[in-house]
């Protein structure tokens, strides 16, 4: 009878070996640029073609290798950096497993070129899966060039399950500015398809971090630095004022080993508590240095992960660290006393669209004295009544609501100081001392109707409206834009950059005129109506941010990520203080929509509560 066990052949092994390793484009470019700064490179350049799937070349001015170590690195195991057990808990360098040239070449066409400065010539090695092609002396520069062709070319389930151009091409983006970060003495290029993304040259770590993000972002960092017998801490965080609507600028470091890690990242955002607003993240740069035998590197195939020897006294080292830094420098924001209505002032001013193609500030409108002094109050509560009805109660905090509009049978009117009717058939508003509506803690509209109270969270009502218009725009390719007479400049991030640069003809169809610079720059000479002046970096930075947590988090398209991602930051938030037209106005656009019961992450719009429910939670006898 035949075995039923027996021992995969070594072709095998190599490919599911290299599935832990080598993950996607962005794992294998990881691996080389460690391998190269663990030789002793000062000048690094990445270069990929289609997002690292047709090629990926990593060139470094390191030590080389002489021929016989050229052909054994590519050996499973085969490393420089250690040799004993004992030295596993002494581990400095980035690599120590000997495993990443073997996965790479398991799944890749690979070539490498080195030379060491004492030699004339270098050598090449020439590898496809993992099958030794040319070995040959040959002309070369000091250091070592590795080029990956068809990386999963004999694997192609793992290449069927790569990710969007853009979604890989950012990753190895990450990847990049993550080494460049913590490593600002040596010189980075970054090329993809023929555009040079990165041109970094060796400066101090402010430098570095002032070119990769900009000039007033490192402006708005704080300096950290907290030493103990022990450990330090060394780096930047952010102002809270600059917080960041992800966490994809969060870079964490072990002795300059980029790692993630849950508790660390909560330590520090538990120090900025009370600080930031709900949603936003600190940018922070920490490089954390110890001993190695208190830290084990040796926890995650892809080295990622850490185990502390004692993680709660790691944790409480971080918060107070950051907490201090935090501590002793002015963070509390200047305001400016002023009467109601200067406190909008002209950039503060709401945009909404009160027809097609027409564009009203709402900052300009007088108070409505008297319903229909300058707006038709009777129109807009018609259109509420037609799509809320008589049906929408409120049960145990869950909004419900009608499935059809039947007009229900004509109502007597009720004695109210004056009564605005919504609708033949509908409730009415109570409109008392002038005012059919109320903004609460400027952030929820409030208005009295026959059957109790009607409620809308006004950032969402607005974040719906813009979301339908955005669609809309996309579908008819009619986008009203502002143009800015003096057009502003953003700076940013490699990442950054290209999602920018993929996603501008979905962003011309919102309304935003965006020209590429180059060396990550992007010229903003026009804005949608719907965004306020003034903010137009802003709006711009956080439309991507939100795009990104939107695609990790989410599965939709392009277009629909990016409507919501607009929606979101165009809208008004709470707290901004809105007059009784501009609520008008609001409800008006908001109960034209598709959809008006809840945003497009679902949160809801609309909440009624009936005065029965009111008679319930205050013990009153219900007649």
């Amino acid at each position: 009878m035949a075995n039923t066990i027996h021992i995969l052949s070594a072709d095998i092994a190599n490919k599911i070996a290299a599935g832990e390793v080598v993950q996607r484009p962005a794992s294998a470019v990881k691996e080389l640029l460690e391998n190269a700064l663990d030789a002793g490179a000062t000048s690094l350049a990445v270069i990929v073609k289609d997002a690292g799937s047709t090629s990926i070349q990593v060139i470094d001015n390191g030590n080389g290798m002489s021929p016989a170590d050229a052909l054994l690195a590519f050996q499973r195991h085969a490393t420089s950096k250690i040799s004993t057990a004992q030295d596993l808990e002494a581990i400095r360098t980035l690599g120590f497993r000997g495993e990443a040239l073997a996965s790479i070449a398991a799944v890749s066409q690979v070539e490498m070129k080195t030379r060491q400065s004492e030699n004339d010539l270098g050598s090449l090695i020439r590898i496809e899966g993992n099958e030794l092609k040319e070995q040959s002396p040959t002309a070369a520069e000091c250091g070592t060039a590795v080029t990956v062709r068809n990386l999963f070319y004999n694997t192609p389930g793992r290449r069927n399950f790569l990710k969007t151009r853009n979604t890989e091409l950012k990753n190895i983006s990450d990847v990049v500015t993550r080494m460049a970060v913590i490593y600002p003495e040596v010189a980075f290029l970054y090329v993809s398809d023929e555009e040079q993304l990165l041109d970094l040259k060796p400066k101090d770590a402010g430098g570095r971090l002032a070119d990769l993000f900009g000039d007033k972002q490192f402006r708005s960092l704080l300096p950290l630095k907290e030493t103990t017998d022990f450990l330090t801490i060394e780096g930047f965080i952010g102002r809270p004022d600059f917080a960041r609507k992800s966490r994809a600028e969060q870079f964490l470091y072990i002795n300059r080993r980029s790692i993630m890690n849950r508790s660390l990242n909560h330590a520090v955002f538990q120090a900025y508590e009370h600080l930031m607003v709900k949603g936003a993240f600190p940018f922070y740069v920490l490089n954390l240095t110890l001993d190695p035998a208190k830290v084990d590197v040796n926890v995650h195939p892809s080295k990622l992960e850490v185990k502390f020897e004692n993680e709660s006294a790691m944790y409480r080292f971080v918060l107070h660290a950051v907490r201090k830094t935090l501590g002793e420098h002015d963070l509390v924001p200047s305001v400016s006393l002023g009467s109601a209505e200067s406190s909008l002032g002209p950039e503060g001013r709401l945009h909404f669209l009160s027809g097609i193609g027409a564009q009203t500030h709402l900052g300009d409108i007088p108070q409505v004295q008297s319903p229909g002094a300058d707006i038709d109050l009777g129109r807009v509560f018609r259109k509420v009544e037609r799509r809320i009805g008589n049906d929408v109660v409120q049960k145990d905090g869950e909004a419900t609501f009608p499935t059809d509009t039947d007009h229900q049978p004509p109502v007597p009117p009720e004695r109210v100081v004056q009564h605005l009717p919504i609708g033949s058939a509908g409730d009415q508003l109570a409109i008392q001392d002038g005012k059919p509506i109320w903004q609460v803690q400027n952030k929820y509209i409030l208005s009295q109707i026959r059957t109790g109270l009607l409620i809308v969270d006004q950032h969402v009502a607005h974040e719906r409206i813009l979301y339908e218009k955005a669609v809309a725009n996309f579908e008819n390719s009619l986008p009203t834009t502002q143009q800015l007479l003096f057009p502003q400049t953003i700076q940013l991030t490699a990442s950054d950059y290209t999602l920018a640069k993929d996603l501008i003809p979905h962003l011309e169809k919102l309304g935003f005129d965006l020209k590429l610079f180059g060396k990550n720059t992007v010229v903003i000479e026009g804005i949608p109506a719907d965004v306020r002046v003034g903010s137009e970096t802003q709006i711009l930075q956080d439309v991507l941010d939100e795009f990104r947590n939107n695609e990790h988090t989410e599965t939709m398209d392009a277009r629909d990520n990016l409507a919501k991602s607009f929606a979101c930051k165009a809208a008004i938030k709470a707290g901004d203080r809105l007059n009784t037209t501009e609520m008008l106005v609001l409800i008006d656009q908001l109960f034209a929509t598709q959809m008006p019961y809840v945003c497009p992450h679902g949160r809801p719009i609309v909440v009624k509560i009936s005065v029965d429910e009111l008679d319930r939670r205050f013990g009153r006898t219900v007649k």
